[in-house]
């Protein structure tokens, strides 16, 4: 039943996304089922082969290994505490490590030359244009604004669709340098499989609500990403960039968890319900088309929905909470489901972004905000779907 629920759920996705397009004739309906085809490929061999699950089994064995490696590096300097289970030292000082790590991927051309290819590729099975290919790849390894300035150089020339297309695929993303953090937190398997799936949720749902036509384009430059001139550069770069990322993350959630408390108590003072009570009624119905169990539908709506107002790290600190008390079914759809920067603060961040690099079109993400958020959303969703149809 709840797999027929998830096949039911994809396709009021897809529905809505098409109820929303601003152009339906120009839909790539080619491309969209090919991109559903490698969702459910990708899905099925990673969680229900033996194989997919040995090679899922390695790559998480590779990041734990990286990460302990890091957590060496934690221990000399916090001594004691590092053991004591003080989130911002056992999580997100994590991502100090591995931002020094990605900087020196970056710096070495391994990783533009990867994303560039694999984006081009995405690019030929897909049937979409290279710069939306591009900028869903490299979302999935630098997160949103990263992957902006990145094509920074073709944001002034994008249409209104291929600017939307570009801008919340970003945000159907993560970077990289906080995995470390998200896999200390929910089963490192889900955060996994989530960042495929994300390039490809995000193309498919954005896509077909602003469609675009594949034309005549520039290459993609892949010089931008790297600015050091030595390798010391890049490691100092990449760490002194992630201490910062900490620094902010520990701030919103400082400031996040604080607000939550206070209009908890006085929505429970008032109502007798919390924000996440609300929220869990409004996602309800969503929770339900994804497949998760009746009996824990309000529990993981009140999740989905504080990710949303909030932050994921936020949503994640309830969820963590919660795990135990779940079925495997919830855990890995909501987890999957987490696995993004779709929220309302990150829409002021993509704006900014698009800002500092081109005035006229960040007038134009302004006027459609709320409905990228919305999109990208939806693409949260299928993704949580997509692992939801093989546990």
């Amino acid at each position: 039943m709840s797999i027929l629920m998830g096949i039911i759920g994809i396709v009021i996705i897809l529905a809505v996304a098409f109820l929303m397009s601003n152009d339906r004739k120009l839909i790539n309906y080619k491309g969209i089922a090919v991109m559903l085809v490698i969702q459910l490929a990708i899905s099925a061999f990673m969680m229900n082969t033996s194989i997919g699950r040995k090679v899922l089994d390695f790559i998480t064995s590779v990041f734990t290994k990286i990460l302990s490696f890091g957590n060496d590096g934690i221990s000399f300097v916090f001594g004691d505490l590092a053991g004591k289970g003080i989130f911002f030292i056992q999580t997100l000082v994590m991502i100090v490590f591995v931002s020094a790590l990605l900087s020196i991927l970056n710096y070495s051309r391994i990783l533009p030359f990867g994303i560039k290819y694999i984006g081009g590729l995405v690019s030929k099975i897909t049937g979409l244009p290279q710069i939306e290919s591009f900028t869903a790849v490299n979302a999935m390894i630098f997160g949103d604004t990263t992957a902006l300035i990145a094509v920074k150089n073709h944001i002034g020339g994008l249409t209104p669709n291929r600017l939307f297309i570009v801008t919340t695929t970003s945000l159907v993303s993560v970077s990289c340098s906080i995995l470390g953090a998200y896999m200390q937190m929910i089963p490192a398997e889900y955060v996994l499989i989530a960042l495929p799936l994300n390039v490809f949720s995000g193309l498919i749902v954005s896509s077909i609500v602003a469609p675009v036509k594949v034309e005549d384009e520039n290459e993609v430059d892949i010089k931008a990403p790297a600015k050091q001139g030595t390798l010391f550069e890049a490691i100092g770069d990449g760490a002194l960039d992630g201490g910062r990322v900490a620094l902010i993350v520990a701030a919103m959630l400082v400031t996040y968890v604080g607000l939550l408390a206070l209009v908890n108590y006085v929505l429970n003072g008032v109502i007798g319900l919390t924000v996440q009570d609300i929220l869990g009624y409004i996602f309800y119905p969503i929770a339900f088309i994804m497949g998760i169990p009746a009996d824990e539908l309000m529990r993981a709506g009140g999740v989905m929905g504080t990710k949303v107002v909030a932050n994921e790290f936020v949503a994640m600190l309830d969820f963590q909470k919660m795990m135990p008390h779940l079925s495997e079914k919830t855990v890995g759809i909501v987890s999957a489901y987490l696995i993004s920067f779709a929220n309302f603060s990150s829409i002021g961040i993509v704006l900014g972004t698009i800002q500092a690099i081109n005035g006229e079109q960040a007038s134009r993400v302004a006027k459609f905000g709320l409905k990228m958020l919305l999109v990208a959303t939806m693409g949260s969703i299928l993704t949580g779907i997509m692992v939801g149809l093989f546990i």
